[in-house]
């Protein structure tokens, strides 16, 4: 990198580029994690990353930026906005027994491709202007944390759902990275945290995953039972879901800051095959076939089928009784895969011995 470079400047062009590119914002901090490191393997410690193995397996590269790649000094943090519908349509489709509900980030195209794509043009662009130098982008990827990183460089603080919050924006939006060897001048961290005395979230939550303020234990969290987690949903925690199917957006729905959040600008992000209004028995008449061509280019083919058709499974297990359930449950009593013939004993036996119609949130 030649040595005359104005870094200030080129700092307030990069922020500059990356709104052209669609980013809400982009900040800038160093590496140090220090603080965010005892915190992440305490967490760690407690056991509350479940089978998410990936969270421990590369040591302290996770919270060492220069260790994952080496020369980082800087890194360059953006977000984007994804929520694709106002508020009171998301509590619609939640708070109807018979209608699936998806996490609003994996309605549209997959985010991570469309990030990492985004910031490499970022990426490209400063090369333009500067020359070659050293970078890698990240969008929820690779041992990156973060959370931390992007309230050190501004974009926000973490809510007591460990979620985080861009003040009066609210937190319906992705993070991605930049890791760079510019020394760039860095962003003013986002020191406090504008929760006060709310539990909003807290109390919110379905299975009680958020275990005290600021603290998740993942293995109860919806979100890590119907993605993360491969084998069988815990029986206890099953009628908790509700007709969540992927992921759970209930400590974002409750948070007042996000009676401020704007809609995406990104059609990317916008719903595919009507996912935002499919019932449960539609879905769950999905086969393989139709689940990878549905799912193509989306965060919900991850999954896989057996896992759609065991959360599916759930959700009508928790669905109001009626013969349309019952039939479709039925269908699926066959199934080659024990896990989802074990979701779907256990969703049938609850119509059977309810009797009678129900509704869980």
């Amino acid at each position: 990198m030649p040595c005359d470079i104005d870094l200030k400047r080129l700092t307030g062009d990069i922020k500059t580029w990356g709104r052209e590119l669609g980013f809400q914002a982009v900040g800038i901090t160093d590496t140090d994690l220090s603080a965010a490191e005892a915190d992440f393997n305490a967490w760690l410690a407690a056991g509350f990353h479940g089978e998410m193995e990936y969270m421990a397996r590369h040591g302290s590269k996770r919270t060492r930026p220069a260790e994952l790649v080496a020369d980082t000094v800087r890194v360059i943090c953006a977000r984007m906005d994804y929520l694709p519908q106002p508020q009171p349509a998301l509590w619609r489709n939640l708070e109807d027994p018979q209608r699936a509900y998806l996490a609003r980030y994996a309605l549209g195209r997959d985010y991570h491709k469309l990030i990492r794509k985004r910031l490499q043009q970022l990426a490209r662009r400063i090369e333009r202007a500067v020359g070659p130098f050293g970078y890698r982008v990240f969008c929820d990827s690779a041992p990156v944390l973060e959370k931390p990183l992007a309230q050190k460089a501004g974009l926000g603080w973490q809510g007591k759902h460990t979620n985080l919050i861009a003040f009066k924006q609210g937190s319906w939006f992705f993070l991605g990275e930049i890791y760079t060897d510019l020394p760039l001048p860095v962003d003013p961290p986002q020191e406090k945290s504008h929760c006060g005395s709310c539990r909003a979230c807290i109390d919110i939550c379905p299975t009680g995953a958020i275990v005290a303020p600021y603290r998740l234990d993942a293995r109860r969290c919806i979100s890590y039972l119907t993605i993360e987690l491969h084998g069988p949903i815990p029986e206890a925690l099953r009628p908790l879901i509700g007709n969540r199917i992927y992921g759970c957006d209930d400590c974002q729905l409750a948070c007042p800051w996000n009676r401020r959040a704007r809609l995406t600008a990104e059609a990317n992000f916008l719903p595919r095959h009507r996912l935002d209004q499919a019932t449960l028995t539609e879905l769950f008449a999905w086969d393989e076939t139709t689940f990878l061509h549905k799912a193509e280019g989306s965060a919900i083919r991850r999954l896989g089928h057996e896992r759609w058709l065991r959360n599916l499974a759930v959700a009508l297990g928790n669905a109001p009784t009626s013969p349309e359930i019952v039939a479709a449950l039925e269908a699926r009593l066959d199934h080659p895969s024990p896990l989802v013939r074990e979701h779907v004993r256990w969703a049938l036996a609850r119509h059977r011995q309810i009797g009678t119609p129900t509704r869980t949130r």
